[in-house]
């Protein structure tokens, strides 16, 4: 292993280290980047980390070589081999080790990898915290050291705190889940036959080539095989899970994608009357349909930035009792720790279905309805996407348009409104856009992604 002395800069993101294997992303900057985050908590007092990885391909190898940076530093490391990345967040507390590093790109392609840290208590790192440590690790002066290696199994300590945080009714739920081949495939089956549930897997085998569809479940395309079973199995719910757990997507008894803010709604109606503080947090992408029946119920609607690093911690912060995001990262704080698992978000709603005879549509009625998109990508540069959002952010000022900046640009209309804002985990912009009638959903649309286009191809030509 040798250091890397000119890192790419733009694999530092919002919320984590990732990029492409291995153009990007190789062992030798693996092991780069162990020298320096050992080095950087060694010099923050920090003499411990975990390490994890998932299932992907490259895993393994990067893995090896970050440990191997991170104990020539001089720091310790507990290594849990290979685990979903909730089970990751479980050992912090179970061990408590706050300090670690989970190799994984989540739900980017396959040829994707990545680093998601903490450097101590506040958790994830995040934001200007990555930035310093990109000029820390591009400044090159590492400590040096023999740190130890021990191994822990997180596995049974996991299913012992999902069995005790849950509580399961009479009514035997026939679920369908679908782990996609990613990591949740070595933990999911054994969790959920751990509960009365009528269990049917979809591609539950670990593939970190993911064969049979891209592990991301908030994007409907890739629900297609679970809708499928659903119906075929006459299933009370399907649930798909991304590639290193910490997200899921629901398709109800009838075949049709739930949206992550539709079942937010499920679980707060569930849970408003048996909580203190009836303040729930969603992101900016997240319906208006959430904030309206947040207030109908008696509580406080709370909207706060994309970035599941960031929307956690606020949750926390806040002793909020649930929140989460669109993109189906979702954070229990009530009688659970408060990190994001998709195989656990999966089980509170089984929770809820095994103790009412309502279908999991029928938990959804009474809703305000809109018309909305799915999340758009339009494809940019990580060098060019934050001035295209600002050129269009200069437009609506023009417009005398109402903007929330919060997050990139959220424009507010009495009938609608339309999200821009740049990724954090990758050189795109993304949009999205909400109307209450079908009509004004494509006149939002015209307007912004013409927009959107225009400064992108100024940028880009």
């Amino acid at each position: 292993m040798k250091l890397v002395k000119d890192v790419n800069p733009y694999i530092f993101r919002g919320y984590d280290i990732r990029g492409v294997y291995p153009s990007e992303i190789n062992e030798d900057v693996a092991y780069t980047i162990g020298r320096s985050y050992g080095s950087y908590i060694r010099e923050h007092g920090k003499e411990k980390c975990v390490i994890g990885h998932d299932n992907r391909l490259s895993s393994d190898s990067l893995t090896e070589a970050l440990i191997k940076g991170v104990r020539e530093s001089g720091v310790d490391v507990v290594y849990l081999g290979l685990v979903t990345t909730p089970m990751y967040y479980y050992s912090w507390e179970k061990l408590q080790i706050p300090s670690g590093i989970m190799v994984t790109a989540s739900h980017n392609p396959k040829d994707d990898n990545g680093f998601k840290f903490s450097f101590d208590e506040r958790g994830n790192a995040k934001g200007e915290m990555i930035q310093e440590f990109y000029r820390y690790t591009a400044a090159g002066k590492f400590q040096e050291g023999k740190g130890t290696l021990t191994e822990y199994n997180i596995k049974e300590d996991y299913i012992q705190l999902m069995k005790q945080s849950l509580s399961f009714g009479r009514r035997n739920v026939k679920v369908v889940i679908d782990c996609g081949n990613g990591t949740t495939s070595t933990i999911a089956k054994e969790l959920y036959e751990q509960f009365p549930i009528d269990l049917d897997v979809l591609y539950g085998e670990s593939d970190g080539s993911f064969p049979n569809h891209h592990p991301d479940p908030c994007v409907e395309a890739n629900l297609e095989s679970l809708k499928k079973r659903v119906l075929e199995v006459k299933a009370d719910v399907g649930i798909g899970f991304d590639g290193d757990g910490d997200r899921l997507g629901i398709v109800d008894e009838k075949g049709n994608y739930v949206p992550t803010d539709l079942y937010m709604i499920i679980i707060i109606r569930d849970i408003i009357d048996k909580v203190q503080n009836k303040t729930f947090l969603y992101d900016v992408k997240c319906s208006k349909a959430l904030e309206d029946e947040i207030i109908k119920l008696g509580g406080t609607p709370y909207c706060y930035r994309t970035g599941n690093s960031y929307t956690k911690a606020k949750v926390k912060e806040e002793h909020m009792p649930f929140g989460g995001e669109l993109s189906g990262h979702v954070y229990f704080n009530d009688r659970f720790p408060g990190f994001d698992s998709g195989l656990y978000a999966g089980l509170r709603l089984i929770e809820i279905l095994s103790k009412t005879d309502r279908t999991v549509s029928q938990l959804l009625e009474g809703i305000n309805r809109y018309y909305a998109t799915e999340e758009m990508k339009f494809a940019s540069t990580d060098a060019s996407k934050h001035q295209v959002v600002e050129k269009i952010k200069e437009y609506c000022e023009e417009q005398h348009y109402r903007l929330l900046t919060i997050d990139g640009i959220k424009v507010l209309f009495d009938d609608g409104w339309a999200l821009i804002r740049v990724s954090n985990t990758g050189p795109n912009i993304t949009a999205r856009f909400e109307a209450k009638t079908k009509e004004r959903l494509e006149q939002l649309q015209q307007e912004f992604i013409e927009k959107i286009n225009q400064y992108n191809n100024q940028k880009n030509e």
